[in-house]
């Protein structure tokens, strides 16, 4: 399946480059009006003729466009396909994988939180947790009053 998605990419790589160069050499609409008073190059030295330069490459564009939009659709549904699906929604998937106990979520956060009762170093260098904040929690006391 990894050689078919880049098959594919490499496609519409190719036909998106494609399409860019048409577009770019294609003459915009105004040129016509700029060749009736001497711009531009004669229209009897044109490669596809006096008219059939611009079908020719328009026809060319709309190609690469189609190649472009058909492998865009092509690597939208290889990259939706999911082979070992065991429920048919996301939340019966996430039902029948497994997740951790909530005894043990509990025991690893409370031995991560400092005790006064643990070690001598660890209690005189972890700060007491029911010293009450000298300033409130909001910030309010780093206003200044302008007293």
């Amino acid at each position: 399946m990894q050689v078919f998605q880049t098959l594919i990419l490499a496609i519409q790589l190719l036909s998106a480059l494609t399409m860019i160069g048409l577009v770019l050499v294609q003459h915009g609409k105004g040129a016509d009006a700029g060749a009736a008073f001497g711009s531009g190059g004669s229209g009897s030295a044109s490669l596809f003729g006096a008219s059939g330069g611009a079908n020719a490459l328009s026809k060319l564009t709309a190609v690469c466009a189609t190649v472009f939009f058909v492998c865009t659709l092509g690597l939208a549904y290889i990259g939706g396909v999911r082979p070992d699906a065991t429920g048919s929604s996301v939340l019966q998937r996430a039902a029948g994988s497994a997740a951790p106990s909530a005894s043990a979520t509990v025991n690893k956060t409370a031995n991560q939180i400092p005790t006064s009762a643990g070690p001598a170093g660890a209690a005189s260098a972890a700060p007491a947790a029911s010293a009450a904040p000298s300033a409130p929690a909001s910030g309010a006391g780093a206003i200044p009053t302008g007293k």
